[in-house]
């Protein structure tokens, strides 16, 4: 029988491998808009990998339908705004804005009556201050950014939400429904104009198809079977660990100079990523001392 500290394991190292995989998405969804409709983008991605995910479309009940299809409503609109905001604001910044959902998740569960530890905002924004060193340029904020910020808090309720109903259905079944719904709406949204995108769409059909199979429907299955394990909060917090793979990525393929910024920032995700474990061994030890008296 697996124990509860061995499953929370597998939850973060299920997240650490999706920061992974979500370090090469801002890049190469920002080439691909540059040519192509970004609804018609989503409407593509979603409904290949929705193509994967369909045979796991059994023992539907009216709970799991709401359930995914508000998952996937959030995610729908996420995606959207951080798919239409990464036309006018660099890749870079665009990383940096959807960092504070570290602190967003956090601050939201407070708001809705969550005990939040104050170590967990503080690690938070120990996180979200070392991505800003490593990725903020300066300029003057503009449509783009504010867009990107909403992304942010959409995916941190998303987040929150998926804590929520993870446990209540079989993750396959909810992933399914979650990206055939995405799908869907992106074919609407797209309004027939996807009809017109074969040229792009064959023009970048290999990225189109590592961003459906692996981007989404890993990425969203590996998601709803982590959050069984890890809080929605340390969740967010890992998610931190995206910018500073992106970098890596750039210094070891591209041969990018990290600087020291890059190195300052670094450590301080790092730092946060340790303060928060520490934070989690203070509380185990505080619920023991609790339930001994």
């Amino acid at each position: 029988m697996q124990t509860e500290n061995f499953l929370r394991l597998k939850g973060i190292i299920s997240l650490i491998f999706i920061n992974l995989i979500g370090a090469t998405t801002f890049p190469l969804t920002k080439d691909i808009v540059s040519s192509m409709n970004p609804n018609a983008l989503i409407a593509t991605r979603f409904l290949l990998a929705a193509g994967v995910f369909i045979i796991h479309l059994r023992s539907l009940n009216a709970l799991l339908l709401r359930d995914g299809m508000v998952l996937g409503l959030l995610f729908f609109f996420y995606l959207t705004t951080e798919t239409i905001a990464l036309k006018t604001i660099p890749a870079n910044r665009a990383v940096f804005i959807v960092s504070l959902s570290a602190l967003i998740v956090p601050l939201l569960g407070w708001l809705s009556g969550q005990r939040v530890l104050w170590k967990t905002f503080l690690a938070a924004g120990v996180a979200a201050l070392g991505i800003g060193i490593m990725f903020w340029e300066g300029g003057e904020l503009g449509i783009g950014d504010l867009l990107m910020f909403g992304g942010a808090v959409l995916y941190a309720l998303y987040t929150l939400f998926l804590e929520k109903v993870t446990l209540r259905h079989p993750t396959l079944s909810l992933t399914s429904i979650q990206l055939l719904f995405i799908g869907g709406l992106g074919a609407l949204w797209s309004n027939s104009q996807i009809l017109t995108q074969f040229e792009a769409i064959s023009q970048h059909w290999k990225p189109i198809l590592y961003l459906a199979l692996f981007a989404t429907a890993a990425v969203i299955w590996l998601q709803t079977l982590a959050q069984r394990w890890v809080s929605a909060s340390e969740a967010a917090l890992i998610y931190t660990i995206e910018p500073v793979f992106s970098a890596i990525f750039s210094f070891w393929l591209l041969g990018e100079h990290l600087g020291i910024r890059g190195l300052i920032g670094g450590f301080l995700v790092l730092a946060a990523l340790f303060l928060s474990q520490s934070q989690n061994k203070d509380e185990s030890d505080t619920e023991v001392k609790v339930q001994s008296n």
